[in-house]
């Protein structure tokens, strides 16, 4: 997830595999005659901590998520609660409600930086965006999902779910849902990420080199491996020498690539993006086409949906053309 222009890399990572673990399961379901309408209950939904990524963040790969954030005592939750709940079935798949209790769930209310509630916020694609804050009037609301849906279908191709009237529970006839068979490469990506959280990033390099040597166009390996090679690199870096070397010596292109991953890996993924195009206007031959290859490597750790990625490729295109 990427919220107020900084990027978490722990979270960039889950969402990455939330969305390509979705999209394996929807190629899988779809292999198998479709997936299985949606009971109206599975639109509203209460989310803790444990259940995040699987609930939220896999599940917006395919449809937008909206989160509120809410608690007992919170008189504004009360009058706000119903009214998303009575959309979110009235707009019938187009989005998913998903509540969450700040009181039960604290840190989820710290890593989207919630200040007062309630607050909303919506998933989409495994990128979050505020929404609005209070218990605002029932035509702002409408309009702002209306904008959320139209994002998700553009930019994302989210066209919703399809929902059943008369399903119960988890799926059709009360029954929960058939689980989607393991893919092939489960074992190898989940050692992978293993290996990621242990700051083994040889072992995570090739783990996820493994992968795609079977399969080139493996989304979550490709990511992964942007990642733990960002992250290797990193990690031999002195921070505070690369900050002086980069400010001291303009024209370093070694200085200016190695300070671009510590732009990326503090959040500062503009700063990151424009110190490259920077460095790629000032050089040629080889050295600029070392600037461009490491920008290229850093669009993969932030994705190519994320706008910030659209508009440092236009930059990119227009000091090279």
């Amino acid at each position: 997830m990427s919220m107020s222009g900084v990027v978490d890399l722990g979270a960039v990572k889950a969402a990455g595999e939330a969305k390509a673990k979705a999209e394996q399961a929807r190629a899988e379901a779809s292999r198998q005659g479709g997936a299985a309408a949606a009971a109206p209950s599975s639109l509203v939904i209460d989310v803790d901590e444990a259940g995040f990524e699987r609930d939220v963040l896999t599940r917006s790969a395919e449809v937008p998520v909206v989160i509120d954030f809410w608690a007992e005592w919170c008189q504004p939750c009360k009058q706000l609660g119903p009214l998303l709940e009575r959309l979110a079935l009235e707009y019938n798949g187009r989005f998913v409600l998903a509540k969450v209790d700040v009181d039960a769930n604290q840190m989820l209310m710290q890593q989207f930086a919630v200040q007062s509630i309630p607050a909303v916020f919506a998933v989409v694609a495994g990128q979050a965006l505020p929404l609005f804050q209070g218990a605002a009037p029932e035509a702002q609301i409408r309009e702002t999902l209306d904008q959320l849906i139209q994002v998700g279908e553009e930019r994302f191709g989210l066209t919703g779910i399809v929902v059943d009237p008369a399903a119960q529970g988890e799926g059709a006839a009360g029954q929960p849902p058939a689980e989607v068979p393991a893919g092939p490469y489960d074992a190898l990506l989940e050692a992978a990420a293993q290996a990621l959280d242990a700051n083994d990033f040889g072992g995570a390099v090739q783990a996820y080199k493994n992968v795609l040597a079977d399969d080139p166009a493996n989304v979550e390996a490709k990511l992964g491996l942007a990642q733990a090679d960002l992250l290797g690199r990193v990690q031999k870096m002195d921070p505070q020498q690369v900050r002086k070397d980069a400010a001291e010596k303009p024209d370093d292109l070694h200085a200016q690539i190695d300070a671009a991953d510590l732009d990326l890996v503090g959040g500062h993924v503009e700063d990151a993006f424009g110190r490259l195009v920077e460095a790629v206007r000032r050089n040629f031959g080889d050295d600029r086409d070392a600037a461009r290859i490491r920008l290229l490597e850093l669009f993969e750790v932030i994705g190519p949906d994320d706008p910030r990625v659209a508009a440092a490729r236009t930059a990119l295109a227009r000091v090279l053309f």
